[in-house]
Protein backbone atom coordinates (compact mmCIF):
# COMPACT_ATOMS: atom_id res chain seq x y z
CA UNK A 1 0.00 0.00 0.00
CA UNK A 2 1.22 3.49 -0.89
CA UNK A 3 0.62 5.91 1.97
CA UNK A 4 -0.12 9.59 1.40
CA UNK A 5 0.88 11.62 4.47
CA UNK A 6 -0.91 14.86 5.25
CA UNK A 7 1.83 17.48 5.50
CA UNK A 8 0.95 21.06 6.40
CA UNK A 9 3.03 23.88 4.93
CA UNK A 10 1.76 27.30 5.94
CA UNK A 11 0.88 29.68 3.10
CA UNK A 12 2.28 33.21 3.19
CA UNK A 13 0.43 36.49 3.52
CA UNK A 14 1.05 39.72 1.61
CA UNK A 15 2.45 42.78 3.38
CA UNK A 16 -0.46 44.86 2.03
CA UNK A 17 -2.98 42.52 3.68
CA UNK A 18 -1.09 42.63 6.97
CA UNK A 19 -1.55 46.37 7.09
CA UNK A 20 -5.17 46.52 5.94
CA UNK A 21 -6.88 43.45 7.42
CA UNK A 22 -7.33 42.27 11.05
CA UNK A 23 -4.19 40.15 11.40
CA UNK A 24 -2.78 39.29 14.82
CA UNK A 25 1.00 39.24 14.26
CA UNK A 26 3.14 37.14 16.60
CA UNK A 27 6.89 36.68 16.75
CA UNK A 28 8.11 33.30 17.94
CA UNK A 29 11.68 33.39 19.24
CA UNK A 30 13.27 30.02 19.92
CA UNK A 31 16.83 29.19 20.91
CA UNK A 32 17.35 25.49 20.24
CA UNK A 33 20.32 23.14 20.46
CA UNK A 34 20.93 23.41 16.73
CA UNK A 35 19.15 26.51 15.43
CA UNK A 36 17.94 29.85 16.74
CA UNK A 37 14.80 31.02 14.97
CA UNK A 38 12.50 33.97 14.77
CA UNK A 39 9.34 33.15 12.87
CA UNK A 40 6.63 35.73 12.30
CA UNK A 41 3.09 34.47 11.86
CA UNK A 42 -0.16 36.34 11.25
CA UNK A 43 -3.60 35.05 12.22
CA UNK A 44 -6.55 36.38 10.27
CA UNK A 45 -9.08 36.92 13.06
CA UNK A 46 -11.98 36.91 10.62
CA UNK A 47 -11.31 33.30 9.63
CA UNK A 48 -9.13 31.98 12.45
CA UNK A 49 -6.30 30.74 10.22
CA UNK A 50 -2.60 31.45 10.74
CA UNK A 51 -0.27 32.43 7.90
CA UNK A 52 3.50 32.60 7.50
CA UNK A 53 5.17 36.00 7.29
CA UNK A 54 8.92 35.34 7.48
CA UNK A 55 11.47 33.02 9.04
CA UNK A 56 15.00 33.92 10.17
CA UNK A 57 17.28 31.03 11.14
CA UNK A 58 20.81 31.08 12.53
CA UNK A 59 22.95 28.31 13.98
CA UNK A 60 23.04 28.38 17.77
CA UNK A 61 26.68 27.25 17.68
CA UNK A 62 27.51 30.69 16.24
CA UNK A 63 26.60 32.44 19.50
CA UNK A 64 29.52 34.54 20.69
CA UNK A 65 31.91 33.08 23.28
CA UNK A 66 31.45 34.00 26.96
CA UNK A 67 33.30 37.12 28.11
CA UNK A 68 35.58 36.92 31.18
CA UNK A 69 33.10 38.60 33.50
CA UNK A 70 30.08 36.54 32.37
CA UNK A 71 28.63 33.44 34.04
CA UNK A 72 28.02 30.31 31.97
CA UNK A 73 24.62 28.98 33.07
CA UNK A 74 24.19 26.17 30.55
CA UNK A 75 25.33 24.66 27.29
CA UNK A 76 23.84 23.13 24.17
CA UNK A 77 23.76 19.39 23.55
CA UNK A 78 27.03 19.79 21.64
CA UNK A 79 28.71 21.69 24.47
CA UNK A 80 28.42 25.29 23.25
CA UNK A 81 28.59 27.47 26.37
CA UNK A 82 25.87 30.05 26.97
CA UNK A 83 25.64 33.15 29.13
CA UNK A 84 22.64 35.35 29.81
CA UNK A 85 24.30 38.20 27.92
CA UNK A 86 25.31 36.17 24.84
CA UNK A 87 21.87 34.60 24.51
CA UNK A 88 20.20 38.02 24.87
CA UNK A 89 22.32 39.50 22.08
CA UNK A 90 21.63 36.57 19.75
CA UNK A 91 17.90 36.83 20.39
CA UNK A 92 17.96 40.60 19.80
CA UNK A 93 19.81 40.28 16.48
CA UNK A 94 17.64 37.42 15.19
CA UNK A 95 14.40 39.17 16.15
CA UNK A 96 15.41 42.49 14.58
CA UNK A 97 16.52 40.81 11.35
CA UNK A 98 13.19 39.04 10.95
CA UNK A 99 11.12 42.15 11.61
CA UNK A 100 13.27 44.35 9.37
CA UNK A 101 13.26 41.80 6.54
CA UNK A 102 9.47 41.64 6.79
CA UNK A 103 9.36 45.45 6.51
CA UNK A 104 7.35 45.73 9.71
CA UNK A 105 7.57 48.18 12.59
CA UNK A 106 8.55 46.58 15.89
CA UNK A 107 6.53 48.97 18.03
CA UNK A 108 3.26 49.06 16.08
CA UNK A 109 3.04 45.93 13.88
CA UNK A 110 4.19 43.19 16.28
CA UNK A 111 1.34 42.41 18.66
CA UNK A 112 2.93 39.68 20.76
CA UNK A 113 6.20 37.81 21.29
CA UNK A 114 6.48 34.26 22.64
CA UNK A 115 9.89 32.92 23.56
CA UNK A 116 11.01 29.35 24.19
CA UNK A 117 14.11 27.19 24.37
CA UNK A 118 15.00 23.58 23.62
CA UNK A 119 18.49 23.96 25.10
CA UNK A 120 18.00 21.94 28.27
CA UNK A 121 20.36 18.96 27.96
CA UNK A 122 23.24 20.91 29.52
CA UNK A 123 21.18 22.00 32.53
CA UNK A 124 21.14 20.31 35.92
CA UNK A 125 17.43 20.58 36.67
CA UNK A 126 14.14 21.70 35.09
CA UNK A 127 14.13 24.80 37.31
CA UNK A 128 17.28 26.19 35.67
CA UNK A 129 15.35 26.78 32.45
CA UNK A 130 14.00 29.90 34.16
CA UNK A 131 17.37 31.61 33.77
CA UNK A 132 17.25 30.95 30.06
CA UNK A 133 13.73 32.32 29.74
CA UNK A 134 14.94 35.53 31.43
CA UNK A 135 17.76 35.78 28.88
CA UNK A 136 15.23 35.43 26.06
CA UNK A 137 13.13 38.20 27.60
CA UNK A 138 16.22 40.41 27.89
CA UNK A 139 16.89 39.98 24.18
CA UNK A 140 13.32 40.90 23.25
CA UNK A 141 13.46 44.03 25.40
CA UNK A 142 16.83 44.99 23.89
CA UNK A 143 15.26 44.71 20.44
CA UNK A 144 12.54 47.17 21.44
CA UNK A 145 9.59 44.87 22.22
CA UNK A 146 7.35 46.55 24.83
CA UNK A 147 6.93 44.43 28.01
CA UNK A 148 3.14 44.47 27.54
CA UNK A 149 3.60 42.46 24.33
CA UNK A 150 5.05 39.51 26.25
CA UNK A 151 2.42 39.09 28.99
CA UNK A 152 -1.39 38.59 28.99
CA UNK A 153 -3.32 41.90 28.93
CA UNK A 154 -5.03 42.92 32.15
CA UNK A 155 -8.10 44.13 30.26
CA UNK A 156 -9.36 44.53 26.73
CA UNK A 157 -8.37 48.21 26.84
CA UNK A 158 -4.71 47.15 26.90
CA UNK A 159 -5.02 45.57 23.45
CA UNK A 160 -4.59 47.32 20.08
CA UNK A 161 -7.87 48.96 19.14
CA UNK A 162 -8.26 47.09 15.83
CA UNK A 163 -8.10 43.74 17.67
CA UNK A 164 -10.44 44.51 20.57
CA UNK A 165 -13.67 43.57 18.85
CA UNK A 166 -12.31 40.07 18.14
CA UNK A 167 -11.31 39.35 21.74
CA UNK A 168 -13.44 37.38 24.22
CA UNK A 169 -11.44 38.83 27.13
CA UNK A 170 -14.53 40.39 28.71
CA UNK A 171 -16.14 36.94 28.79
CA UNK A 172 -13.20 34.66 29.66
CA UNK A 173 -9.73 35.35 30.98
CA UNK A 174 -6.53 33.43 30.32
CA UNK A 175 -6.27 30.78 33.04
CA UNK A 176 -3.19 28.86 31.89
CA UNK A 177 -4.87 26.45 29.48
CA UNK A 178 -3.53 26.66 25.92
CA UNK A 179 -5.93 25.34 23.26
CA UNK A 180 -7.94 23.77 26.13
CA UNK A 181 -5.03 21.76 27.57
CA UNK A 182 -3.82 22.22 31.13
CA UNK A 183 -0.07 22.11 31.81
CA UNK A 184 1.23 19.06 33.75
CA UNK A 185 2.50 20.60 36.98
CA UNK A 186 2.39 18.98 40.37
CA UNK A 187 1.13 20.39 43.65
CA UNK A 188 4.45 22.18 44.08
CA UNK A 189 4.30 23.68 40.59
CA UNK A 190 7.52 21.89 39.56
CA UNK A 191 7.81 20.99 35.89
CA UNK A 192 8.24 17.28 35.26
CA UNK A 193 10.45 17.68 32.20
CA UNK A 194 12.87 20.52 31.51
CA UNK A 195 11.53 21.25 28.02
CA UNK A 196 7.88 21.38 29.10
CA UNK A 197 7.18 24.68 27.33
CA UNK A 198 8.41 23.24 24.03
CA UNK A 199 5.95 20.39 24.39
CA UNK A 200 3.15 22.82 25.16
CA UNK A 201 3.90 24.98 22.11
CA UNK A 202 4.38 22.02 19.77
CA UNK A 203 1.03 20.55 20.81
CA UNK A 204 -0.76 23.86 20.29
CA UNK A 205 1.02 24.44 16.98
CA UNK A 206 0.04 21.05 15.62
CA UNK A 207 -3.57 21.80 16.59
CA UNK A 208 -3.45 24.87 14.35
CA UNK A 209 -1.45 23.32 11.51
CA UNK A 210 -3.68 20.25 11.31
CA UNK A 211 -6.55 22.47 10.19
CA UNK A 212 -4.73 23.07 6.90
CA UNK A 213 -4.80 19.32 6.13
CA UNK A 214 -8.29 18.57 7.50
CA UNK A 215 -7.16 16.51 10.49
CA UNK A 216 -9.17 17.18 13.66
CA UNK A 217 -6.35 17.41 16.20
CA UNK A 218 -8.46 18.49 19.12
CA UNK A 219 -8.46 16.42 22.31
CA UNK A 220 -7.63 13.56 22.75
CA UNK A 221 -4.36 13.77 20.86
CA UNK A 222 -0.68 12.85 20.88
CA UNK A 223 2.06 15.25 19.80
CA UNK A 224 5.76 14.69 19.13
CA UNK A 225 8.35 17.33 18.25
CA UNK A 226 11.52 15.94 16.67
CA UNK A 227 13.95 18.80 17.02
CA UNK A 228 17.42 17.99 18.28
CA UNK A 229 15.75 16.83 21.47
CA UNK A 230 12.34 15.18 21.77
CA UNK A 231 9.32 16.79 23.36
CA UNK A 232 5.57 16.38 23.14
CA UNK A 233 2.50 15.30 25.05
CA UNK A 234 -0.31 12.81 25.23
CA UNK A 235 -3.61 14.56 25.95
CA UNK A 236 -6.75 13.16 27.58
CA UNK A 237 -10.33 13.55 26.36
CA UNK A 238 -11.59 15.59 29.34
CA UNK A 239 -13.70 18.72 28.77
CA UNK A 240 -13.67 21.68 28.78
CA UNK A 241 -9.97 21.36 29.59
CA UNK A 242 -8.02 18.20 28.92
CA UNK A 243 -5.11 16.99 31.01
CA UNK A 244 -1.61 16.02 29.99
CA UNK A 245 -1.36 12.30 30.75
CA UNK A 246 1.95 11.60 28.99
CA UNK A 247 5.16 13.48 28.26
CA UNK A 248 7.92 12.70 25.75
CA UNK A 249 11.58 13.51 26.34
CA UNK A 250 15.08 12.52 25.25
CA UNK A 251 16.86 12.48 21.91
CA UNK A 252 15.35 13.08 18.46
CA UNK A 253 17.36 14.97 15.82
CA UNK A 254 20.50 14.20 17.82
CA UNK A 255 20.25 10.64 16.46
CA UNK A 256 20.67 11.53 12.75
CA UNK A 257 23.21 14.16 13.80
CA UNK A 258 25.34 11.44 15.41
CA UNK A 259 25.09 9.25 12.30
CA UNK A 260 26.11 12.15 10.05
CA UNK A 261 29.09 13.07 12.22
CA UNK A 262 30.58 9.69 11.36
CA UNK A 263 30.90 10.71 7.71
CA UNK A 264 33.55 13.33 8.63
CA UNK A 265 31.71 15.70 6.28
CA UNK A 266 30.65 17.86 9.22
CA UNK A 267 32.37 19.10 12.37
CA UNK A 268 32.95 16.20 14.80
CA UNK A 269 31.51 18.20 17.69
CA UNK A 270 29.18 20.85 16.28
CA UNK A 271 28.07 19.32 12.98
CA UNK A 272 24.44 18.39 12.29
CA UNK A 273 22.45 16.58 9.63
CA UNK A 274 21.18 19.98 8.49
CA UNK A 275 24.70 20.87 7.29
CA UNK A 276 24.58 18.28 4.49
CA UNK A 277 20.86 17.58 4.09
CA UNK A 278 19.38 17.78 0.59
CA UNK A 279 15.66 17.30 0.18
CA UNK A 280 16.29 14.94 -2.74
CA UNK A 281 16.05 11.35 -1.48
CA UNK A 282 17.41 8.36 -3.32
CA UNK A 283 15.31 7.25 -6.29
CA UNK A 284 12.57 4.62 -6.01
CA UNK A 285 14.53 2.03 -7.98
CA UNK A 286 17.61 2.51 -5.80
CA UNK A 287 15.51 2.22 -2.65
CA UNK A 288 13.86 -0.97 -3.92
CA UNK A 289 17.20 -2.55 -4.81
CA UNK A 290 18.77 -1.67 -1.48
CA UNK A 291 15.74 -1.91 0.80
CA UNK A 292 16.96 -5.04 2.62
CA UNK A 293 20.37 -3.50 3.25
CA UNK A 294 18.79 -0.23 4.46
CA UNK A 295 16.51 -2.15 6.83
CA UNK A 296 19.46 -4.21 8.11
CA UNK A 297 21.43 -1.08 8.98
CA UNK A 298 18.37 0.52 10.57
CA UNK A 299 17.76 -2.54 12.75
CA UNK A 300 21.38 -2.48 13.83
CA UNK A 301 21.06 1.18 14.85
CA UNK A 302 17.80 0.50 16.72
CA UNK A 303 19.68 -1.82 19.07
CA UNK A 304 21.35 1.23 20.60
CA UNK A 305 18.13 3.28 20.88
CA UNK A 306 16.24 2.84 24.14
CA UNK A 307 12.55 3.79 24.09
CA UNK A 308 10.59 3.12 27.26
CA UNK A 309 8.74 4.60 30.16
CA UNK A 310 11.28 6.63 32.14
CA UNK A 311 12.29 4.52 35.16
CA UNK A 312 11.35 5.80 38.62
CA UNK A 313 14.29 7.52 40.27
CA UNK A 314 15.80 8.77 37.03
CA UNK A 315 16.88 12.41 37.11
CA UNK A 316 17.81 12.49 33.42
CA UNK A 317 16.70 10.53 30.39
CA UNK A 318 18.24 11.14 27.01
CA UNK A 319 20.18 13.93 28.74
CA UNK A 320 16.95 15.78 29.58
CA UNK A 321 16.41 16.64 33.27
CA UNK A 322 13.21 14.98 34.52
CA UNK A 323 11.32 14.88 37.80
CA UNK A 324 9.80 11.42 38.09
CA UNK A 325 8.39 12.04 41.57
CA UNK A 326 6.40 15.04 40.36
CA UNK A 327 5.19 13.04 37.35
CA UNK A 328 4.04 10.13 39.51
CA UNK A 329 2.30 12.56 41.88
CA UNK A 330 -0.03 13.80 39.15
CA UNK A 331 -0.33 10.56 37.19
CA UNK A 332 1.70 11.58 34.13
CA UNK A 333 3.65 8.86 32.33
CA UNK A 334 7.07 9.92 31.03
CA UNK A 335 8.16 8.25 27.79
CA UNK A 336 11.80 8.71 26.82
CA UNK A 337 14.16 8.08 23.92
CA UNK A 338 17.81 7.48 24.80
CA UNK A 339 20.93 6.22 23.04
CA UNK A 340 22.58 3.96 25.57
CA UNK A 341 22.61 5.69 28.95
CA UNK A 342 22.13 9.45 28.44
CA UNK A 343 23.85 9.33 25.06
CA UNK A 344 26.66 6.95 26.02
CA UNK A 345 26.34 5.06 22.70
CA UNK A 346 26.31 8.07 20.36
CA UNK A 347 29.85 7.21 19.21
CA UNK A 348 28.61 3.78 18.09
CA UNK A 349 25.99 5.49 15.92
CA UNK A 350 28.70 7.70 14.42
CA UNK A 351 30.77 4.64 13.54
CA UNK A 352 27.80 3.02 11.79
CA UNK A 353 27.05 6.28 9.97
CA UNK A 354 30.64 6.46 8.75
CA UNK A 355 30.48 2.87 7.56
CA UNK A 356 27.27 3.46 5.58
CA UNK A 357 28.70 6.62 4.02
CA UNK A 358 31.97 4.98 2.96
CA UNK A 359 30.26 1.97 1.38
CA UNK A 360 27.03 3.45 -0.02
CA UNK A 361 27.16 7.28 0.00
CA UNK A 362 25.17 10.08 1.58
CA UNK A 363 21.78 9.44 -0.07
CA UNK A 364 21.64 5.90 1.27
CA UNK A 365 22.69 7.12 4.71
CA UNK A 366 19.76 9.54 4.71
CA UNK A 367 17.51 6.67 3.59
CA UNK A 368 18.70 4.71 6.61
CA UNK A 369 18.01 7.75 8.80
CA UNK A 370 14.46 7.95 7.41
CA UNK A 371 13.94 4.29 8.30
CA UNK A 372 15.42 4.75 11.78
CA UNK A 373 13.36 7.82 12.70
CA UNK A 374 10.12 6.37 11.31
CA UNK A 375 10.69 3.36 13.55
CA UNK A 376 11.40 5.67 16.51
CA UNK A 377 8.01 7.31 15.90
CA UNK A 378 6.37 3.89 15.84
CA UNK A 379 8.10 2.75 19.03
CA UNK A 380 7.16 5.92 20.94
CA UNK A 381 3.49 5.57 20.01
CA UNK A 382 3.61 1.87 20.81
CA UNK A 383 4.82 2.59 24.36
CA UNK A 384 2.03 5.15 24.79
CA UNK A 385 -0.51 2.63 23.47
CA UNK A 386 0.72 -0.14 25.77
CA UNK A 387 0.49 2.29 28.71
CA UNK A 388 -3.20 2.86 27.98
CA UNK A 389 -2.74 6.48 26.84
CA UNK A 390 -4.29 6.07 23.37
CA UNK A 391 -8.07 6.44 22.96
CA UNK A 392 -10.14 5.47 19.89
CA UNK A 393 -10.40 9.15 18.87
CA UNK A 394 -6.73 10.00 19.54
CA UNK A 395 -5.05 11.71 16.61
CA UNK A 396 -1.28 11.95 16.19
CA UNK A 397 0.72 15.05 15.25
CA UNK A 398 4.40 15.19 14.35
CA UNK A 399 6.63 18.21 13.84
CA UNK A 400 10.37 18.91 13.82
CA UNK A 401 13.15 18.29 11.31
CA UNK A 402 13.83 14.69 12.36
CA UNK A 403 10.18 13.70 12.02
CA UNK A 404 8.83 15.32 8.86
CA UNK A 405 11.76 15.57 6.43
CA UNK A 406 12.67 13.17 3.63
CA UNK A 407 10.69 9.94 3.40
CA UNK A 408 9.93 9.75 7.13
CA UNK A 409 6.20 10.61 6.90
CA UNK A 410 5.39 7.79 4.45
CA UNK A 411 7.40 5.26 6.43
CA UNK A 412 5.91 6.45 9.72
CA UNK A 413 2.37 5.94 8.38
CA UNK A 414 3.32 2.46 7.22
CA UNK A 415 4.58 1.43 10.66
CA UNK A 416 1.88 3.22 12.66
CA UNK A 417 -0.72 1.36 10.61
CA UNK A 418 0.67 -1.87 12.07
CA UNK A 419 -0.39 -0.75 15.56
CA UNK A 420 -4.01 -1.33 14.63
CA UNK A 421 -5.25 2.10 15.69
CA UNK A 422 -8.94 2.74 15.07
CA UNK A 423 -9.80 4.42 11.74
CA UNK A 424 -7.83 5.22 8.57
CA UNK A 425 -4.25 5.97 9.59
CA UNK A 426 -3.91 8.69 6.94
CA UNK A 427 -6.78 10.60 8.57
CA UNK A 428 -5.35 10.21 12.08
CA UNK A 429 -1.81 11.57 11.55
CA UNK A 430 -0.68 15.09 10.59
CA UNK A 431 2.88 16.21 9.81
CA UNK A 432 3.30 19.91 10.57
CA UNK A 433 6.08 22.35 9.71
CA UNK A 434 7.19 24.92 12.31
CA UNK A 435 5.08 23.50 15.11
CA UNK A 436 6.72 25.71 17.73
CA UNK A 437 6.10 28.93 15.83
CA UNK A 438 2.49 27.97 15.16
CA UNK A 439 2.18 27.14 18.84
CA UNK A 440 3.51 30.56 19.78
CA UNK A 441 0.73 32.13 17.71
CA UNK A 442 -1.85 29.91 19.43
CA UNK A 443 -0.52 30.69 22.91
CA UNK A 444 -0.57 34.41 22.15
CA UNK A 445 -4.16 34.14 20.96
CA UNK A 446 -5.14 32.26 24.14
CA UNK A 447 -3.48 34.90 26.32
CA UNK A 448 -5.49 37.57 24.49
CA UNK A 449 -8.71 35.49 24.29
CA UNK A 450 -8.67 35.69 20.49
CA UNK A 451 -10.30 32.35 19.79
CA UNK A 452 -12.77 31.79 16.98
CA UNK A 453 -16.00 30.02 17.96
CA UNK A 454 -16.69 28.94 14.37
CA UNK A 455 -13.23 27.42 13.91
CA UNK A 456 -12.17 26.25 17.40
CA UNK A 457 -8.75 24.92 18.38
CA UNK A 458 -9.86 23.71 21.80
CA UNK A 459 -12.44 21.20 22.87
CA UNK A 460 -13.07 17.60 21.92
CA UNK A 461 -12.42 15.89 18.60
CA UNK A 462 -15.60 16.29 16.54
CA UNK A 463 -17.20 18.54 19.16
CA UNK A 464 -18.32 22.15 19.29
CA UNK A 465 -16.67 25.26 20.70
CA UNK A 466 -16.21 25.20 24.49
CA UNK A 467 -16.56 28.96 25.10
CA UNK A 468 -19.82 28.48 27.02
CA UNK A 469 -18.31 25.76 29.20
CA UNK A 470 -15.27 27.96 29.92
CA UNK A 471 -17.45 30.90 30.94
CA UNK A 472 -19.39 28.62 33.29
CA UNK A 473 -16.16 27.18 34.74
CA UNK A 474 -14.64 30.59 35.43
CA UNK A 475 -17.80 31.83 37.13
Amino acid sequence: MSYKPKIANTPSVRLLDLKSKPYFIVASVEVGNTTTKCILTATNLEEGKTYHVIKTVTMTRDVRSPLPDETVFGKTLNGVELTRESVSEMVRDTLLKAINDAKLDISTDIHFVVRSTGVVAGFDSPEEVGVFIKALADGCLMAGIPPRNMTPPMSIDNMPEKLQKYSKLEKVSFDGAVASVLPPTGATGIEIVANEMEGELATAGIKEGAKWVNVDFRNPCLSMDFGTTLDGRVISSDEPYANTIGNFCGYAGAIPDALIKGTKQVDDKLGTALDVFEDKPAGKITLMMKSKMIKKYADRIQQYIIIEQVPCGATRFGSIPVNCNAAREIGVILIGCDVGDNGSDMDELSQIGGEIYQEHGLKILFSVIDEVMATVIYRLVEVAKDAGLIFPQTTIGITGRAGISGNKPKLALKYLDELGLEGNIEDKVAFIDDGLARGAAVMARCMNSLGTTFNPLGGHNGGKCILGARIKRQK
